[in-house]
């Protein structure tokens, strides 16, 4: 066997292993070379390391133009994926193979610089007779490796002329252009990162349902997100055409701040919108560069709107009332219920009378779930139970310092919270004189100010008002405008009371009890037929209110006051009332099998001696029943059939 004359240990081992892969000192080919399709698949997988490298090939090898050199550039494997060269030493090393597609690694080549380079991890130059193959020993090769970011080889770079051209600084170019490329394909990958960065960084801005702008100290807009123009109603190219003052009134107020070095947070301004002025809530942050200097601003703008939706919806302003929860059959009592049904997406002004207790939010809550606004804020405010001095602040909100003792912050009012949705006024009969002007404006303007504010926004919001007065008889007496009630009662909604209507107490028991009972988690009780009677002979002033008050006393107590007594005396002292003790509590002396006689007595006698409707009732199966009838010895023709 043949030795190198070089005593260079990468060389020794390089030849030991080609030894142990007894590669024949007389190959002239590479074993392994692709072409065709595998050729262009393997260039297709390399071509950010071919695109990388290609200038870097090009200045390497116009150092040594004209010297016959030329210059290879292969993958992590020794494929040749480029060569350039002179064109003599090129038509050559050709006619030795060496092309794109060939692999020059240890294994197929032998001791070459390429492949030792990649099996040593370390530039090489293998000249002469260093070269395990015979055929080789005419050439000089000077190859360097090269890594990625992380340290794993990924190609190399050679430089090959022939072996009495040898030089030792020609490895030092080769090595440098390799790190060239090493850095170049670290730059390209650090700016990969920062475009992926930057479209990260833009799709979590536009996935925030926030309008986001950034503007230097002299109001130029620099960046815009894609909600702005949702939020102000001007595309893209317009909103970066205007300067950032234009859109809102407060710029030098967020200018001071941000000179402060502190910004605004949650601010409501009003902005200055295509359609119209509206109100957005602002945050600011002021953007301060290494020399502790502002030099630009972030401003986050949030719909008010949805802001307090969301608030609504967690503070449970929305109505839960439909329909399907009003309860009742009367001929008289559907109509009202039809007709409110049709009105639900009406615009005009809705009127509800009735007595105290006939359900007048229940039918507000009602037309708002039945309604196109049904998932905007149902606001309700009693205008009877508030200080006339303080309605006003809230129904249209106060600025910071409007009064004595108002919130720093301010507050928006009952119009500003119910924007887009319904705000019910309960007992409108008793709002003040001067409120009702301003309730008018608002209702014929649609534009609301706070107190202590000359600011006026655009507000979209259905009215309905209820009163238990007698609005007319107001109107004449002069304490109810005339004009506000013709705007309130365009499309009035007559409640029944509850004495119109008595033949829906049963369905109303049944409701109340079924409800009740659930919610204090005890067993519904059974009224008679004379009970219930008794109930449907009572006028009940008080209404359903006091038809629910009075069954949650029933099932409180397990007893019944007297019915025929209720009507003189104040509803604080029925707790003093006689008592008709109910058959469950007179049972409970009995033995457990009359217990159960009784039951079914009652329960056949209800369902008129009807088997089925007993047994399903009883929950139990009907042989059972006829069993337990046998045993008990009940006469069933008793019964109506």
């Amino acid at each position: 066997m043949k030795k190198p004359s070089s005593t260079k240990e990468f060389i020794v081992r390089s030849h030991k292993r080609c030894d142990a892969l007894n590669i024949g000192r007389d190959r002239v080919y590479s074993k392994r070379i692709l072409d065709g399709d595998q050729l262009f698949e393997r260039m297709s997988d390399h071509q950010t390391l071919i695109g990388t490298a290609e200038p870097f090939m090009n200045q390497l090898y116009n150092f040594v133009k004209g010297t016959d050199f030329f210059a290879i550039l292969t993958d992590e494997e020794g494929c040749i994926l480029s060569i350039i060269g002179d064109e003599s030493i090129l038509t050559e090393a050709f006619s030795y193979k060496m092309m794109p597609g060939a692999f020059m690694d240890e294994t197929n080549i032998g001791t070459n610089a390429m492949g030792t380079a990649l099996v040593e991890r370390m530039p090489v130059q293998v000249s002469g007779d260093e070269h395990y193959i015979e055929a080789y020993h005419k050439w000089t090769c000077s190859a360097s490796p090269i890594c990625d970011t992380s340290g794993k080889i990924i190609g190399s770079l050679d430089l090959t002329g022939y072996s009495e051209l040898v030089h030792p600084h020609t490895l030092g170019m080769v090595v440098a252009a390799a790190k060239a490329i090493e850095r170049m394909l670290q730059v390209q990958e650090y700016n990969v990162a920062l475009e992926m960065a930057k479209l990260y960084n833009d799709a979590i801005i536009d996935s925030i349902s926030a309008g986001i702008l950034t503007a230097d100290l002299d109001g130029t807009i620099k960046t815009v997100s894609h909600y702005v123009p949702d939020l102000f109603g001007y595309t893209q190219g317009e909103i970066r055409s205007m300067k950032v003052w234009q859109l809102f009134e407060g710029w030098e107020q967020v200018l001071t701040a941000s000179a402060a070095r502190r910004g605004f947070s949650d601010e409501e301004v009003v902005v200055n919108s295509r359609k119209n002025k509206a109100m957005l809530n602002l945050s600011t942050y002021p953007i301060i560069n290494s020399q502790n200097k502002l030099i630009d601003i972030i401003m986050v703008f949030k719909d008010v709107k949805k802001i307090r939706k969301l608030a609504n919806r967690i503070m449970g302003r929305k109505a839960v009332y439909t329909f399907d929860k009003i309860i009742g059959e009367n001929r008289q009592f559907t109509k009202v219920v039809e007709f409110s049904k049709k009105i639900a997406d009406s615009r005009s002004g809705i009127l509800i009378l009735g007595e105290s207790g006939t359900g007048k939010e229940l039918f507000a809550q009602a037309i708002h779930n039945h309604s196109d606004r049904r998932e905007e804020p149902f606001v309700a405010l009693n205008c009877g139970a508030i200080p006339k001095t303080l309605i006003e602040a809230e129904l249209f909100g106060y600025e910071e310092g409007a009064f004595t003792g108002a919130k720093t912050s301010g507050n928006p009012g009952k119009f500003e919270i119910a924007d887009g949705g319904t705000l019910f006024l309960d007992e409108v009969g008793e709002m003040p004189l001067d409120m009702q002007t301003r309730l008018l404006r608002v209702l014929e303007e649609g534009t609301i100010s706070r107190v202590g504010s000359m600011k006026e926004f655009v507000v979209d919001v259905r009215i309905i008002a209820a009163t238990n007065k007698d609005l007319k008889e107001e109107v004449a007496k002069g304490n109810f405008r005339k004009d506000l009630y013709y705007r309130l009662n365009v499309l009035p909604i007559i409640l029944p009371p509850l004495r119109q209507r008595k033949d829906d107490i049963p369905l109303l028991i049944e409701f109340f009890t079924e409800r009740i009972s659930k919610r204090l988690n005890k067993k519904p009780l059974q009224l008679s037929e004379d009970q219930i009677q008794q109930l449907q002979d009572y006028d009940w002033p008080g209404n359903i209110r006091e038809l629910e008050n009075y069954i949650e006393l029933l099932i409180n107590t397990e007893s019944v006051p007297e019915i025929n007594r209720l009507q003189s005396l104040d509803p604080v002292e029925h707790s003093g009332l006689p008592l008709l003790r109910f058959s469950r509590e007179q049972d409970t002396d009995l033995p457990l099998n009359e217990i159960q006689k009784r039951h079914i007595i009652r329960t056949l006698d209800k369902y008129n001696g009807n088997i089925s409707l007993s047994a399903k009732a009883l929950g139990i199966a009907r042989n059972t029943l006829y069993r337990n009838i046998e045993v008990f010895k009940i006469d069933c023709s008793t019964f109506d059939q």
